[in-house]
């Protein structure tokens, strides 16, 4: 691979093979580890922004990984007009390891979350995926044979009259192979540092299109390990004490460096690996425009979790 051409952000050094550095932030010569997963996109319209993100947010709750959550889930982007309906919308992203449990996710998350939210409607954001749930067909249903047909936008529909007027169902929700787990580590001298770097990042990752975050505010503040190496054999994964600053001094083999004190991660799913890359470097880019920002790098079991790797400096 060449060296990548200096810029504005670029520092590069050179000694055995050579360090990166990014707006003076090392970029650590790593890479993150990722998996295939099965992801179905949906459109949430509202009569306002405000409202089209409060059922979008409910669709995608309890969806930070799949370790424990029935599915992963975020939100992709926020739209203005560009809909169906032409009235404000939010791109979501539901996300788990096999179509069917993927229908019963969209049957459960739209029904109960979108369904039941004050001015929202359903449309496809696959529409031209070769799979494609008949979802909306199925919650016509509650309707209980009031419903009825609409071609809205060109899109077929269905009109589920309810309390506050029809909800408006798209007759079917798209899916495809997707990546999940694409990440980087942002590490801080402290603990505000890293997390105004990590909200920087997320800001920046959910203006891109094909990726989610899925954590808590796109942040994940408990990087983990597969499993226990101590006595909680029932938990599925622990924490990642290679990485936990607070013990840093107790840990022989340690990951954080001398002078950082707090770690983030940002965990990417998404549609393509062209999408995860790009959302990847513009996150980079932006959390190292933090003061206090002292090194990037990512998460990794060597090769063994899934086929995906994205090299930190194969990104610039």
């Amino acid at each position: 691979m060449s060296l990548p051409e200096k810029d504005e952000y670029f520092q590069v050094h050179q000694s055995e093979g050579y360090t990166m550095e990014l707006n003076g932030v090392e970029i650590e010569d790593t890479f993150a580890e990722a998996f295939p997963i099965k992801i179905a996109r949906v459109l949430i319209t509202g009569a306002t922004k405000k409202w089209a993100l409060v059922a979008a947010q409910e669709a995608t709750g309890f969806g930070t990984s799949v370790i424990m959550c029935p599915a992963e889930a975020g939100i992709e982007k926020i739209v203005k007009n560009e809909t169906p309906d032409g009235r404000p919308g939010v791109y979501i992203q539901i996300c788990t390891f096999g179509f069917k449990a993927l229908e019963e996710q969209l049957l459960k998350r739209l029904g109960q979350c979108v369904l039941t939210a004050p001015t929202a409607a359903m449309w496809n954001g696959l529409p031209k995926a070769e799979k494609q749930f008949d979802t909306g067909f199925k919650l016509k249903f509650f309707g209980d044979g009031f419903e009825s047909e609409a071609s809205i936008g060109g899109r077929k529909a269905y009109r589920i009259p309810m309390m506050q007027g029809d909800f408006i169902a798209e007759h079917s929700i798209g899916a495809q192979d997707g990546i999940a787990g694409g990440n980087f580590f942002i590490m801080a001298d402290n603990q505000m540092a890293a997390l105004a770097a990590a909200e920087n990042a997320v800001d920046t990752i959910a203006q891109i299109e094909g990726t989610i975050t899925p954590f808590p505010g796109g942040i994940v503040a408990s990087g983990s390990k597969v499993g226990s190496i101590n006595y909680a054999k029932f938990m599925k994964a622990t924490t990642n004490e290679k990485y936990s600053p607070s013990i840093k001094d107790r840990i022989k083999d340690t990951n954080v460096p001398a002078d950082v004190n707090a770690i983030y991660e940002i965990v990417i799913n998404g549609l393509s690996t062209e999408a995860i890359s790009k959302s990847m470097r513009a996150g980079i880019e932006a959390a190292v425009k933090i003061p206090g920002v002292k090194k990037i790098s990512a998460g990794n079991y060597g090769g063994t979790l899934g086929p995906y790797k994205f090299n930190l400096k194969e990104l610039f």
